[in-house]
């Protein structure tokens, strides 16, 4: 099922509590958001799903109309999460590295909701979490584009759970930075902020993790809980360069969400070339196996085969695995 921004917040507060992490899938194609879906199905685990702005402009969604692609986007996540198959998989939908002249409208439509016709009826469904880019942002930029998204919320009465960025890219965020920031934003506007990201040595890309603090996590999270008068889990970019005990490590020091795109794609993107290099042949003019070769299934599965694994591999790295039972009876209650 496709959370809510409510339900979510309740998700990252289970998360914390059952100590484990909640994977979130950098997906730019319907394929591999189904198979983000199929890992988290078999592992019985929660996931998110992201979108950065390139996701959203891109070929697969909104072919250079951000609003179009996260309206199809959403609608997708919507209908797969009421199919038989993944209805008891906790489906959170996150807005990812958003920057740029259109960061504020574009969250703002994430926030209010996008209309769209679904089984009959006229739904609105907006964006499960909310997070923007903030690496090009000065702290009173950063401050200021919360803020409007906590107003817009308000004044269009409805739900709305936020993740704030400090510089994640440089090194170690000081404890004092994330009093200006987590601190001033909830003081501002309490209550929407359930994730906080500062800077714990990691970066962005496939390159080395060597500087990684896990007990710079542990500081934040105890921070930005107190800040706010309730359990804050940190969510960690720059995961690609991680192994499983750093990544073990990062969940017991109080990280809740793990974003993950850079490993994931060169894992889709070699598994496609190692397809292609294997069925070269089938690729040719009136080859037996031309057209089952030459469609997208063919592909896809193969990359399908790969990839699941590997999410599955992650998830349970993250300790998420069973987890979705346990947060659907924490949701009833």
């Amino acid at each position: 099922m496709l959370l809510t921004p409510t339900q979510t917040c309740i998700l990252f507060k289970h998360a914390l509590a059952e100590h484990y992490a909640i994977l979130a899938v950098n997906a730019d194609s319907p394929a591999a958001v189904v198979d983000a879906l199929e890992a988290a199905r078999q592992c019985q685990s929660p996931v998110i799903v992201e979108t950065s702005l390139w996701q959203l402009t891109g070929h697969s969604f909104g072919y250079g109309d951000p609003v179009l692609g996260m309206t199809q986007y959403l609608t997708d996540l919507a209908v797969l999460g009421q199919s038989k198959r993944y209805r008891d998989v906790p489906i959170v939908y996150h807005t990812d590295h958003i920057k740029g002249p259109m960061t504020v409208s574009l969250l703002q439509r994430a926030i209010r909701g996008l209309d769209v016709s679904f089984g009959g009826q006229e739904l609105r469904l907006s964006a499960s979490s909310v997070s923007l880019d903030s690496s090009e942002l000065s702290v009173e930029e950063n401050l200021a584009t919360i803020a409007t998204l906590c107003e817009t919320a308000r004044e269009a009465d409805v739900e709305a759970t936020l993740e704030m960025e400090a510089g994640v890219d440089d090194g170690v965020t000081s404890l004092d930075e994330a009093r200006a920031l987590f601190g001033a934003a909830e003081r501002a506007n309490p209550g929407y902020l359930a994730l906080w990201a500062p800077g714990v040595g990691t970066k962005h890309g496939l390159g080395s993790a060597g500087g990684f603090e896990p007990e710079a996590v542990a500081r934040h999270q105890t921070l930005a809980s107190e800040l706010a008068g309730r359990p804050i889990g940190i969510a960690l970019h720059g995961s690609s360069g991680l192994d499983t005990a750093q990544l073990q490590a990062a969940v017991a020091a109080g990280v809740s969400k793990v974003n993950w795109s850079s490993e994931s794609l060169l894992i889709r993107s070699g598994a496609a070339r190692e397809f292609y290099l294997d069925h070269q042949e089938q690729l040719t003019k009136g080859h037996a196996n031309f057209k089952e070769t030459a469609m997208d299934n063919g592909v896809q599965s193969s990359v399908s085969a790969v990839y699941v694994p590997r999410v599955v591999e992650r998830l349970k790295a993250l300790g998420s695995d069973g987890k979705a039972a346990s947060f659907m009876k924490a949701l009833a209650e």
